[in-house]
C-alpha cells in the first residue's frame, strides 16, 4: 500500500513538472518524452512515469503516437479548435448547473481573480488569475467528473496563452469578457453568462489560431 501511495504521489510530481515545461512552452509540440529518460531525471521508476503520462494526455499536453511513442501534444490549427469547442460546450455545462447555486461568496472568489488577472504584470500572474477565474465560475456545479476535464482543458488553454504572448507579445489589459460575464451571473442572468461565456471561449480560439 505504501509503495502505491509512493507512486502515485510521485507520478503527480512527474505530471505537474513536466505540464509546466509544456505550458510555458519550454518542451515545444511533437518533442518526444522518453520514459528511461524521465525516470532517471526523477529519480523514479518506469511505473509513477507511465502513470503522469497518463495523466499529461487526460490534460490533452501529450499524445501517444504509435511507433513513436509519447510526444508533447502539436499546438496546431485543428488542436487549437479541437480544444475550444470541448472548452466551449464543457464549461457552458459546468456554468449552468453553477450559476443557480453561486452565493455571495462565489461572486467574491470570481471578482478576486477578475481583479488579479486586470491587475496582472507579467503573462505568468495573467495565466493564474485567469485559470483561477474560470475555475471559480464553475467550481459549485457539484460534477466531479466535469471538472476534472475542464481542468485540463483549461491547462491546454494554458498552453495557448504562453503561445500568443510569445508570438505577439503581452501586454496587461483588463478583460471586458470577464466583467460582463461577473455582471450577467449577479444578475442571474444565466443564459447570457452562458452566451457570453461561449463566445469569450471562441474569441480565445479565433486569437490563438494565427499563433498555431
Amino acid at each position: 500500500m505504501t509503495n502505491e501511495s509512493e507512486n502515485t504521489t510521485t507520478a503527480r510530481r512527474i505530471a505537474e513538472a513536466i505540464g509546466e515545461r509544456i505550458i510555458s512552452g519550454e518542451l515545444l509540440p511533437d518533442a518526444p518524452l522518453r520514459q528511461d529518460h524521465v525516470a532517471r531525471e526523477f529519480h523514479s521508476s518506469h511505473v509513477p512515469v507511465r502513470e503522469a503520462f497518463r495523466q499529461l494526455e487526460a490534460q490533452h499536453l501529450v499524445v501517444a503516437v504509435p511507433r513513436r511513442g509519447v510526444r508533447v501534444a502539436p499546438l496546431d490549427t485543428r488542436s487549437v479548435k479541437e480544444i475550444a469547442e470541448m472548452r466551449a460546450a464543457l464549461e457552458v455545462v459546468a456554468l449552468r448547473n453553477a450559476a443557480p447555486r453561486l452565493t455571495s461568496a462565489h461572486l467574491a472568489r470570481i471578482e478576486l481573480a477578475m481583479i488579479e488577472g486586470d491587475n496582472a504584470e507579467t503573462v505568468q500572474d495573467f495565466e493564474m488569475a485567469n485559470r483561477a477565474f474560470h475555475h471559480a465560475l464553475v467550481a459549485p456545479c457539484a460534477m466531479p467528473r466535469l471538472l476534472a476535464s475542464l481542468d485540463g482543458l483549461q491547462l491546454a488553454n494554458s498552453r495557448l496563452v504562453f503561445a500568443m504572448a510569445r508570438n505577439a507579445g503581452w501586454r496587461p489589459r483588463p478583460s471586458q469578457d470577464h466583467r460582463v460575464i461577473l455582471q450577467a451571473l449577479r444578475a442571474r442572468n444565466i443564459e447570457q453568462a452562458c452566451s457570453l461565456l461561449a463566445r469569450h471561449i471562441q474569441t480565445i480560439e479565433r486569437l490563438a489560431l494565427p499563433a498555431a
